[in-house]
């Protein structure tokens, strides 16, 4: 089911308007008008309000049935993590020798740039 759909079925089975979730978010009609109509994809923070809204745990708009879906976790056993093995752990432990050679100063300087180039 779009997204959009499911918002209009809850919304229509708590007899609420996009006028009401309107006031009750903040958002304007016409955006909700968009997203139930499908010509917007609502941003994560704006399907959080929207739940709110129709009083509505979030996963709701996901999933139809009565229970909460059980959530599935992946973890990473430590031996498949980036740097553990191979080329990938050469590199890691020559980029750990270099980073151990700068002064405290240069090092907040190149983690503040290499954030930077990684947003």
């Amino acid at each position: 089911m779009v997204i959009g759909e499911r918002l209009r079925k809850l919304r229509d089975s708590k007899n609420l308007s996009q006028g009401d979730i309107e006031t009750r978010t903040g958002m304007l009609r016409a955006y909700i008008s968009r997203v139930e109509n499908g010509h917007t994809v609502p941003t994560i923070e704006s399907l959080e309000k929207i739940a709110r809204a129709l009083e509505v745990p979030l996963y709701k708009l996901f999933y139809d049935g009565e229970v909460s879906p059980s959530i599935r976790t992946w973890k990473r056993s430590s031996s498949e993590e980036w740097g553990s093995e191979g080329q990938d752990a050469s590199y890691l432990a020559k980029l750990r020798k270099l980073l151990s050679k700068l002064t405290k100063n240069d090092q907040k300087l190149l983690l503040h740039v290499a954030q930077k180039v990684g947003r």
